[in-house]
């Protein structure tokens, strides 16, 4: 059985009480329910995790890297601004998928830059929490050809 981490960062753990607007009105517990379910029904297991700590992410990342077989990451705040979380994804040797709930390239010029961008297989930006789904599904689609 194929496993997949999905990672979120700084403030994610506030959607469904941040701006509705950007974010939508789903809680993270929302969105990781919905994305089990889909994993149930493919035989996927999923880790989830949160924090608003860079330290915790990047040693929740090296303490459990080796028993994932992809990555799904919303870096939150730390896309724009965490080398050390692109130097601890690098070194990863599994897909990993950036995603984003909004559009980072409409928005203000300082959350138009990715830092890890440059490292991962894709990134999924604006799609609102479709975003999380739809790189479930890309993961899926890449471990049916590996078998």
């Amino acid at each position: 059985m194929n496993e997949i981490a999905i990672i979120n960062g700084p403030n994610i753990n506030m959607l469904g009480v941040r701006d509705q607007t950007v974010y939508g009105q789903k809680s993270l517990s929302d969105i990781n329910n919905e994305l089990k379910v889909i994993a149930e029904k493919n035989e996927i297991s999923m880790n989830f995790f949160q924090s608003n700590h860079e330290g915790e992410i990047i040693d929740y990342t090296q303490n459990n890297y080796e028993k994932w077989d992809g990555l799904i990451i919303n870096p939150a705040g730390l896309t724009h601004s965490s080398v050390v979380l692109r130097d601890v994804l690098e070194i990863l040797n599994i897909p990993i998928i950036e995603v984003h709930i909004s559009n980072i390239y409409k928005r203000e010029s300082f959350r138009q830059k990715s830092l890890i961008s440059g490292i991962v297989n894709g990134q999924i930006s604006g799609l609102g929490d479709f975003g999380y789904k739809a790189a479930l599904y890309y993961l899926i689609k890449v471990f049916k050809k590996e078998r």
